[in-house]
């Protein structure tokens, strides 16, 4: 199975960079989507770089699997990977909310707190990930 580590990455930056985008945009419910995005790309890049290939969306899972590879989640990350998984699906799908859209639920804090936890994630993967490469 050929590792995607670094594919993984950069997109997980480029769903970051689209988060920061939306949220200037004020599109602040696909901010926490595109945030969301970033960690679960983040950590789909750690775990191929453990060598493992795990198909979820729950980022607190994906989280899981690595700590089974011996990995320690410290408590901000945590802290980040619950809070961003409640954006998967009511960021997107009106009919989550008895009315209204998406659009009419989500704030510039919501924005601006997912985007800071997917910038926290995405750095704590890559130091993970840089510190195992230099061990090699």
């Amino acid at each position: 199975m050929p590792r995607r580590v670094w594919d993984w990455l950069k997109q997980a930056k480029r769903n970051l960079a689209s988060a920061r985008v939306n949220a200037d945009a004020e599109l602040y419910e696909e901010a926490c989507f595109e945030s969301y995005q970033a960690a679960e790309k983040a950590l789909k890049a750690l775990l191929q770089f453990l060598g493992i290939d795990r198909r979820s969306h729950s980022l607190v899972f994906l989280a899981r699997e690595a700590e089974v590879r011996g990995l320690i989640v410290i408590h901000e990350v945590r802290r980040c990977l619950l809070k961003l998984d409640k954006h998967y699906i009511p960021s997107r799908y009106p009919d989550v909310y008895d009315e209204g859209a998406p659009a009419d639920y989500y704030s510039r804090d919501d924005a601006e707190e997912c985007i800071r936890c997917a910038e926290y994630v995405v750095a704590w993967v890559e130091e993970r990930v840089g510190e195992a490469v230099q061990e090699v």
